[in-house]
């Protein structure tokens, strides 16, 4: 019988070996003892494992449409490419993007598939030779570190100044004073960080691990690309802070396999930390994910760690108590995580007093219709234009937005003066969620865009659950019904979305099914001539 250690080296073992080829499960189930089943199973789970002979991946997310994706791929597969569409690959801020094999090139063009004439290796975009120098976010000029926890114009530094005082202080200080700060999960939920903390400190069995959150996979955001790449300091110092406090000594970073640019930025963040003797006594482990959206949500992600299928489990219990390989464990996202040194260092008010309307400063994502799409860390709480007017000015007249990736749903321009937090999204049915912001011109199908998002959480479902796997389905052809009634049956269809869109949001597991009918229902609120309603 396999044990947890060679199950959890399935996946890596299925990439090392090129995928999920004929003959490839049945090979690791006799190196590991995992049955065959179990192999394969785990790997068909996985986008980037399963279709091993897909070498090149445009990506077909909102932003990259915007930008001419369709037509770009409809090219490659004219020129005799092997490609294929993918849903969003995180450089929303510089379209189109397109996966070859795990390495993501941004800003391809169809007059780069055409000088390719067939051969994808001749495919550049815009002479982008290293990853590490894709550093593609422009910051405001009062981007500085009094203003900003994370700081992404900021240099490196791995002096381990906060680390050291997160030791004077004691680990007790230390959860009281991220308690104090407000600090939310940045990944989309908001959960207050200092509850975790607590709760993991709290449970006596061992051993502890913390998970560090980095398969950004929702459209329209790439904040944690930049931060890894950025500041790599931050997130290792915060990992080993946190680690320090809850009383673990095992640090997993599960990266998406398409992070090949922040994976080497983390590793030499690593190896400074430990050389300078910072981080003696914490292992720190790098994991690639292999394309599943689904595991950005924290319990699929830690049974993609095990070795399984990504799906998310039944909660409680929940990760503080039950988490990785059934122990205490402490998940947070990329820019949750780099928050923690700048909190140890200036304390818990200083974070508190950054923002607006709720505490700290926050990493806007922001894409589409605008002239200088990018990350801009300002205060949580600002308006759309407030927003854009650091990312210089809409591009044509707004429409529409998308405040947290395709999540959040649509809003009208109307809404452009809403503070872009937590609260106030929630009260007119949308969410900040990551932040993922996309400005939509006068230009705009919205049923196209609506289209495109439907589609995206069709694919991305895992399945495990009824509501999420058919009301996924139910939505995409709903959208095609609506548009082809007669005046009359309109408004039954409408019924019909609806109804299906509360039974997702109550009975499915994750977050997904639960908002994955909300570009649907959104836009038909705010756009409904546009739907023919």
């Amino acid at each position: 019988m396999a044990d947890s250690d060679d199950r959890s080296q399935i996946l890596e073992r299925l990439q090392e070996k090129g995928g999920l080829r004929p003959g490839v499960s049945r090979e690791i189930a006799r190196e590991t003892g995992v049955p065959e089943a179990d192999v394969f199973g785990a790997g068909s789970f996985f986008h980037l494992l399963n279709e091993p002979a897909t070498k090149i991946r445009v990506c077909t997310g909102l932003s990259c449409r915007m930008a001419g994706a369709e037509a770009l791929l409809a090219q490659a597969k004219a020129s005799g490419l092997p490609a294929s569409s993918c849903e969003c690959l995180a450089a929303c801020d510089r379209p189109v993007a397109v996966l070859r094999d795990r390495v993501t090139l941004p800003e391809v063009t169809c007059e780069d598939i055409a000088a390719a004439d067939g051969d994808w290796t001749q495919v550049t975009a815009s002479a982008v030779e290293d990853e590490l120098a894709w550093l593609g976010a422009i910051y405001p000029p009062e981007s500085q570190p009094d203003t900003c926890a994370v700081n992404l114009a900021g240099n490196h530094d791995f002096s381990g100044a906060a680390l050291r005082k997160a030791a004077e202080m004691g680990a007790d200080a230390v959860v009281e004073e991220i308690r104090s700060s407000g600090l939310q999960g940045r990944g989309g939920a908001g959960f207050p960080a200092g509850f975790k903390w607590g709760a993991v400190q709290g449970e006596e069995a061992t051993p502890k691990y913390v998970v560090l959150n980095a398969d950004e996979g929702e459209p329209a955001t790439f904040k944690d690309r930049e931060v890894m790449m950025r500041r790599p300091d931050r997130v290792i110092e915060g990992l080993a802070i946190a680690a320090r406090t809850v009383g673990a000594d095992i640090i997993y970073l599960y990266l998406r396999g398409e992070f090949q640019g922040p994976w080497r930025a983390l590793e030499d963040a690593i190896a400074r930390f430990d050389a300078a003797g910072l981080i003696d006594g914490l292992e720190f482990h790098l994991h690639a994910g292999h394309g599943a959206y689904i595991c950005g949500e924290e319990t699929a992600l830690l049974e993609a760690l095990e070795g399984k299928r990504g799906m998310p489990r039944l909660k409680p219990p929940f990760p503080t108590q039950h988490g990785l390989w059934g122990k205490p464990t402490l998940v947070h996202n990329v820019e949750t995580i780099a928050c923690v040194p700048a909190i140890i260092q200036q304390g818990a008010q200083w974070f508190s007093d950054l923002g607006r309307t709720g505490p700290g400063s926050k990493l806007y994502c922001i894409s589409g219709h605008v002239a200088r799409p990018g990350t801009y860390e300002l205060p949580l709480g600002i308006s759309l234009d407030e927003l854009v007017d650091a990312a210089g000015g809409y591009v044509g007249e707004l429409k529409s937005f998308s405040p947290g990736g395709a999540s959040s749903g649509f809003l009208p321009a109307s809404e452009r003066g809403r503070a872009l937090d937590f609260k106030a999204l929630g009260a007119v049915g949308s969410m900040l969620g990551s932040a993922g912001v996309v400005v939509l011109n006068d230009t705009t199908d919205i049923v196209a865009a609506t289209r495109a998002q439907l589609e995206f959480f069709r694919a991305e479902s895992c399945g495990q659950c009824a509501p999420c796997r058919i009301g996924t389905r139910f939505q995409e052809r709903a959208l095609d019904r609506l548009l082809d009634a007669t005046a009359d049956g309109k408004s039954n269809v409408r019924e019909q979305i609806e109804e299906i869109a509360w039974e997702m949001n109550e009975g499915s597991i994750c977050g997904l099914g639960q908002v994955a009918a909300l570009p649907l229902t959104s836009a038909l609120r705010w756009f409904p001539e546009e739907f023919g309603t």
